[in-house]
């Protein structure tokens, strides 16, 4: 499938989601909610339960981090932990088309294809997680446990300190 085919990437979100055992818990909001601050003010949770979806590219392929809003990643020491070569931030279309969601708005799953998926270390100091749901104006919870075990994704720091 096209990613850019997708014609609702929030349903898309809330399939994965009821696919993997859980719970739709996808909240949409009338203002969007495209920034870590955005989303926590809406939400009236501390911007460090967040969960950003950011998709870099390493080495042609996409890499997804899945980091603590409160966080900035050092692609440095992410790129020394996995030993394979820089790490770039992707582009916009780069970004749609391996998820076929939008820059903002990207979720942790609901993807055409699998992708490599990286889980800040620090998101465990929390019980509730917030993350994109496939769009400006959506989010949904899931704990820690549950969003590493849907993404098969490995933990690790993602910021110096």
């Amino acid at each position: 499938m096209d990613p850019e085919e997708i014609a609702d990437p929030v349903a898309t979100v809330k399939s994965a989601l009821v696919s993997a055992g859980l719970e739709d818990t996808v909240r949409i909001f009338e203002s969007g909610v495209p920034t870590a601050a955005a989303a926590a003010a809406a939400l009236g949770c501390d911007v460090a339960a967040i969960t950003n979806s950011l998709i870099f590219e390493l080495n042609g392929a996409p890499l997804l981090i899945l980091a603590s809003g409160a966080a900035r990643v050092d692609t440095a020491l992410v790129a020394d932990h996995l030993g394979e070569g820089r790490i770039r931030r992707a582009s916009p279309g780069f970004v749609l088309r391996h998820t076929g969601q939008h820059v903002g708005g990207v979720a942790p799953v609901g993807h055409p294809e699998k992708i490599r998926t990286l889980l800040d270390e620090s998101l465990q100091e929390h019980g509730v997680l917030w993350a994109g749901a496939g769009d400006h104006n959506s989010m949904f919870s899931i704990s820690y446990g549950d969003l590493r075990r849907i993404t098969d994704a490995d933990e690790m720091p993602v910021r110096q300190g």
